[in-house]
């Protein structure tokens, strides 16, 4: 679908990889016949620092001389075939439970992708929200940065808190109904 002029178009594609400490990564499209260049900026602008490899993705991409640039992203979907990996900390809990979850204002404590977990505060509240990375990938992020606002679908687990979704904070604000 053709937008602006001639030169910018929204294509759905999906992250071919992203490397955060690069700047950079690639989308492919089954409408584009080159990769699409995704720049750390334009990701950040959408309120992500990072995007799993393998999410779903909707951009506005724009040609240049160099190729085909994404030049805003209008929506980040967890990797096909995603399954939230919650073991028995959460029972039954099927995708339109975790979606009926509130959505919770929180902010990165710290996040190790080594170690594979980290924790957030949600906003007002003293106690940490256990963040696991396969919880991360499936909400379509590569990592998160202390300090990063996010908002957490969260669950009460046998240690305590734990997410069972992470959406960047712009995100949520523009999904608010």
């Amino acid at each position: 679908m053709m937008e602006d002029e001639e030169t910018m178009q929204t294509l759905h594609g999906h992250v071919k990889w992203f490397d955060p400490s690069k700047g950079f990564g690639f989308i492919v499209s089954e409408h584009a016949d080159s990769d699409i260049l995704l720049h750390a900026n334009v990701l950040r602008n959408f309120g992500q620092g990072s995007v799993a490899d393998g999410a779903g993705i909707v951009v506005r991409v724009q040609r240049t001389q160099r190729g085909v640039q994404a030049v805003e992203v209008v929506r980040i979907d967890p990797p096909e075939g995603a399954v939230f990996p919650l073991g028995e900390e959460a029972g039954q809990l099927v995708g339109e439970d975790i979606l009926a979850l509130e959505m919770e204002p929180a902010r990165v404590k710290w996040f190790d992708k080594g170690k594979g977990f980290g924790f957030a505060n949600v906003f007002g509240r003293s106690e940490d929200v256990f963040i696991h990375a396969e919880v991360l990938r499936v909400s379509g992020f590569a990592d998160l940065t202390a300090g990063e606002a996010v908002a957490l679908r969260i669950i009460e687990g046998r240690r305590g808190r734990m997410a069972v979704q992470v959406v960047s904070w712009e995100a949520a604000a523009r999904d608010k109904p």
